[in-house]
């Protein structure tokens, strides 16, 4: 695979500079309009691509390489979208849109996949089968991969497998980890609106104290997962948000809590949301409020399948060495709408390092002084085109090393 990594590195100046280039002008969920048209610019100059533009609402693409060949399919996805998160670095490069950064590195997703894209196509007429390569919007909110999908990204040819991979920060960069069964969690963010009798606040026997009655019901919360949920079962329930009133001496009218349940099974997920509602009705009748609980749009359980994550471990095992390769490692408690292709047809996500040589540590996903390590770029195609490869290969019985 010495050949694999000279066309990496010959192509690792254009790959970073365009990663800089859309870590500075980040787009947040459905609004990735000039990061959707970059990408569709670069994928029009690589040969051999069959483009379907404007997809899951307008910014989803897909790029399909050897479309009309017979054999099987296997799609590999990048996410697109920012965060609306103010960065705080010194980087040349850092976000000219105030309020909106590439804190979870899908500028870094998107830039590994392009380059994949470039490298496979060149090697297109060894490959026994079609690599579908998903540049996908509004992961981080909106469940962009459920529209991409019902777009009809999995059909047409029908896709045999799909594979993914995340940027991890606690990973050392050159190392990646792939394990079977959950890997990250269902999720469901929580909007809570409590309505009393306002009032003045030396008199608060002659209102409905919602203030008082939100911090119950935070409180509270927390007994659900020591109380009404197997503790060998994992469960978060966190409060990100709490507003109410606008002064010193009145008891509000109004208070709003925001906040998002998370599980590693679909049915302690689903018993965490029934007791949300439950604690809370019943707390909102202790303190004579009323409230009302709206659940936005949630992911399921990310499940990588087994045989698709021992196909990347064997794949790493091979391009960067056993060393470089884990396959036992915690499950995370993060979100991630790929659940929703591994729902479908058999998939796997695994753990990119990010975490520079000799460092001990480096700002997390979501932090605003995260940014998307370049030195994992060449590991990061190295992966999927050997993924690409190993499946296709496997799956069309044609066997052989890899011919890229």
């Amino acid at each position: 695979m010495n050949d694999l990594r000279s066309q990496i590195d010959a192509l690792l100046p254009e790959l970073i500079a365009f990663r800089h280039d859309l870590h500075a002008h980040p787009e947040t969920a459905y609004d990735e309009q000039r990061t959707s048209a970059k990408v569709a610019e670069r994928l029009r100059d690589i040969p051999g691509l069959t483009i379907q533009n404007s997809l899951a609402g307008g910014t989803g693409i897909l790029a399909t390489l050897n479309a009309d060949k017979p054999g099987p399919c296997v799609l590999l996805r990048a996410d697109m979208d920012a965060l609306p998160i103010e960065e705080q670095t010194d980087l040349p490069y850092k976000s000219k849109h105030p309020g909106k950064m590439h804190a979870c590195g899908h500028d870094g997703h998107t830039t590994c996949l392009l380059g994949t894209a470039r490298i496979l196509a060149q090697a297109a007429d060894r490959l026994p089968g079609k690599v579908k390569f998903c540049f996908q919007p509004a992961e981080e909110s909106g469940a962009g991969g459920e529209k991409m999908i019902a777009d009809g990204i999995l059909e047409n040819p029908k896709v045999d497998a799909a594979f993914a991979l995340h940027g991890w920060p606690d990973v050392p960069v050159g190392g990646i980890i792939s394990c079977a069964g959950p890997m990250l969690a269902a999720s469901a963010p929580f909007d809570v609106e409590i309505t009393g009798r306002g009032g003045h606040a030396a008199y608060p026997h002659r209102a409905g104290d919602v203030v008082v009655a939100a911090a119950q019901f935070i409180t509270t919360l927390q007994a659900i997962r020591t109380r009404f949920i197997d503790p060998l079962d994992p469960v978060v329930i966190s409060v990100c948000m709490l507003e109410a009133g606008h002064a010193h001496n009145v008891l509000p009218e109004k208070c709003h809590v925001k906040g998002t349940i998370r599980a590693l099974s679909q049915g302690a997920h689903a018993a965490a949301k029934q007791l949300v509602q439950r604690f809370l009705q019943s707390n909102a009748t202790n303190f004579d409020v009323k409230a009302d609980i709206q659940f936005g749009e949630g992911y399921p359980v990310l499940i990588n399948d087994a045989a698709c994550a021992e196909l990347i471990a064997d794949v790493g095992t091979r391009l960067l060495g056993s060393e470089q390769v884990k396959t036992q490692y915690p499950p995370s408690m993060g979100g991630e709408d790929f659940a929703f292709y591994a729902q479908r047809v058999p998939a796997a996500m695994f753990r990119l390092g990010l975490r520079p040589a000799g460092a001990f540590d480096m700002p997390g996903l979501h932090n605003p002084r995260f940014n998307f390590n370049d030195d994992a770029i060449p590991t990061a195609i190295q992966m999927f085109c050997g993924i690409a490869h190993r499946f296709l290969t496997t799956r069309s019985g044609t066997g052989g090393e890899y011919a890229i």
